[in-house]
């Protein structure tokens, strides 16, 4: 046989055997949509973290370099990162179009089909019933990239043709998940800390962590973090570094509850005012520009003065700053409390709202500069540099800040702090780096307390609701069942129902809002004894003071081998959801522990 007939019979075996491309004359393997598929059944099914980690370190095995990141990124039901400002586009108004063209069934009976089942991946899944043409994670990924790629006029109607036609062609189980995916309701519970474990443990070794995290927090891509691992080694993820246009994890702060405590705790400190606004960190190229909020989502287009100052301050300079921007009364200079700066959160009438409602932006922190990583320079070397780079302005200015080892001292500029209206002071460890996405003592809060409240707020995900009773019973909804974050378990737990503290306006647009992430069970990733009438996956934050913490049974917040977990008494809402925090920014359980012993009195060690 010649070589062009063998070469003309690899081809067609190549083309017979799914999943497998011939590309510069060696084989890629390429993983299954249906294999991926698999993977997210198996997930579906536990509940159990550490099933989770071995069921998808099973599946990173199985993929290569180039199609990790893919999957990586569709395990946690998105596209690509929210920093990189791509949204797929597709309502489930549009999915269910597109579901009804592919399947070519009446919309009415597609619509009623999923006001009754109340899962639109069931939904495909009922009307798609082909064997499907085993196609590859990459170019189901691929198909979905271009779907949120179309834009312009007619771009809805392409984007329900593309769609109906990928549905078209995937078993009824890929359709399913696809389905989901598109309208972001894939909701496995692989969360952040889950997919790095399974990486590190898909190589064998779960010491591969530390560095794992130590990428993803100056990146804040895990798709990235992933595809680097396979590639190249551990070395290449540890040699992954603070990159412009990639949002770095914000530092959190401890809590202790006087002056004394934290004085004893670390010594001679930077005392720094903290403010209630939107924490910015702004990202500026020579020719490129972003600011990212805390949950790393580009924020850029809200805050025109910030861009304006930081080009003026750092003319054709490379640089990374973190602070918080925060609405001011243009006539006595005062800062405005966080429901006044909450109004700059908008896409439509910036301009004319940036003239009404102005900024400053406080800038706290330094963490690159022309090429340079600051994160890991102490906090002292950082803040100098801060102070030396930027002259006050009328936009921007380096917050205030009392380097001392007195209590007296630092209690006298957290009393100042607060008669001016701010929530209270952060204090900083002098010798240390930029914690990226950490929570340790470098940086510790202290913030206003009231007689007979929490020392502190907290902030909580709603997880579901229960219809209202009496006057309520109108609005459809009363009262709310919150969640901490449990970071060792990766799973939202139960602290709080809520029924205080919103207007009849906020009970309208919450129910609204909450409807739109309705779940017809318990979400995976959350652990509860209860049930509400309605549960809802987690994503929303809002800010609670109560009288005190105290232990109960009822709920799954730090539960202990008894059975007895913590809870808010008299909690209540302040202010509206925090558009500004994502679900994974809820207080955690450890926070809640920490809080009761404070108004125990107990010592922290």
């Amino acid at each position: 046989m010649g070589i062009l007939a063998i070469c003309s019979l690899l081809i067609i075996v190549c083309d017979m055997m799914s999943g497998v491309k011939f590309r510069s004359q060696a084989w890629t393997i390429f993983v299954k949509f249906s294999t991926l598929v698999s993977y997210f059944e198996k997930l579906e099914s536990t509940r159990k973290r550490l099933e989770m980690f071995d069921i998808l370190a099973e599946l990173f095995r199985q993929l290569n370099a180039s199609e990790i990141d893919k999957a990586i990124y569709m395990t946690q039901g998105e596209l690509l990162p929210p920093f990189h400002g791509i949204n797929i586009g597709m309502s489930e108004k549009y999915l269910l179009r597109s579901i009804s063209e592919g399947a070519g069934v009446d919309l009415k009976e597609v619509s009623q089909k999923y006001k009754n089942l109340g899962d639109i991946g069931k939904v495909s899944e009922k009307y798609f019933k082909n064997e499907g043409k085993e196609i590859s994670v990459e170019e189901v990924y691929q198909q979905v990239h271009e779907v949120a790629s179309v834009s312009g006029e007619g771009s809805v109607d392409l984007k329900i043709l593309a769609v109906a036609t990928l549905l078209g062609t995937v078993s009824s189980v890929e359709a399913k998940y696809i389905a989901r995916f598109l309208v972001g309701k894939l909701r496995l519970g692989a969360g952040d800390a889950t997919v790095l474990e399974a990486l590190a443990l898909s190589k064998g070794d779960r010491s591969y962590r530390a560095f794992l995290d130590r990428a993803y927090h100056i990146t804040s891509d895990l798709g990235l973090v992933g595809k680097t691992f396979f590639q190249s080694g551990e070395q290449g993820v540890r040699d992954i570094s603070v990159r412009l246009g990639y949002p770095i994890r914000p530092a959190l702060c401890e809590r202790l509850s006087s002056s004394e405590e934290i004085i004893e705790k670390i010594g001679r400190c930077s005392v720094e005012v903290k403010y209630d606004g939107f924490r910015c960190q702004v990202h500026q190229g020579i020719e490129d520009f972003a600011i990212f909020s805390r949950n790393q989502e580009r924020t850029t287009p809200m805050f025109p003065e910030i861009a304006a100052a930081m080009r003026q301050v750092f003319p054709n300079e490379e640089v990374i700053l973190e602070g918080e921007a925060l609405a001011y009364d243009e006539v006595t200079g005062d800062l405005s409390p966080f429901q006044v700066t909450i109004q700059r959160r908008r896409k439509h009438g910036i301009t004319e709202l940036a003239q009404k409602v102005p900024l400053r932006f406080f800038v706290f922190d330094l963490l690159y500069y022309k090429g340079e990583d600051f994160t890991g320079r102490p906090y002292v070397e950082r803040r100098s540099k801060l102070v030396e780079l930027i002259e006050k302005n009328d936009v921007i200015e380096v917050s205030k800040a009392l380097e001392t080892e007195d209590p007296e001292e630092v209690t006298q500029f957290f009393d100042e702090a607060v008669e001016q209206g701010l929530e209270g002071i952060v204090v900083k460890r002098l010798d240390g780096p930029y914690a990226a996405g950490s929570r340790n003592f470098n940086w510790i809060k202290l913030k206003r307390s009231y007689k007979g409240e929490l020392s502190d707020t907290v902030d909580l995900c709603i997880i579901g609701y229960y219809a209202g009773k009496g006057k309520r019973a109108n609005f459809g909804i009363g009262t709310i069942l919150s969640a901490v974050y449990d970071k060792d378990s990766d799973r939202f737990k139960t602290i709080s129902k809520i029924g205080t503290g919103f207007s009849e306006d906020e009970l309208i647009q919450l129910k609204e809002l909450l409807d739109q992430i309705r779940s017809p069970e318990c979400p995976v990733g959350v652990d509860s004894e209860m049930t509400p009438d309605v549960w809802v996956a987690p994503k929303y934050i809002i800010t609670v003071t109560a009288d005190e913490i105290t232990r109960s049974p009822s709920h799954t917040a730090g539960r202990d081998a008894e059975g007895i977990g913590y809870a808010l008494r008299f909690p209540r809402v302040q202010g509206f959801i925090r558009p500004d925090k994502s679900e994974k920014e809820a207080t955690t359980v450890s926070e809640v522990v920490t809080m009761f012993k404070q108004q125990k009195n107990v010592k922290i060690v």
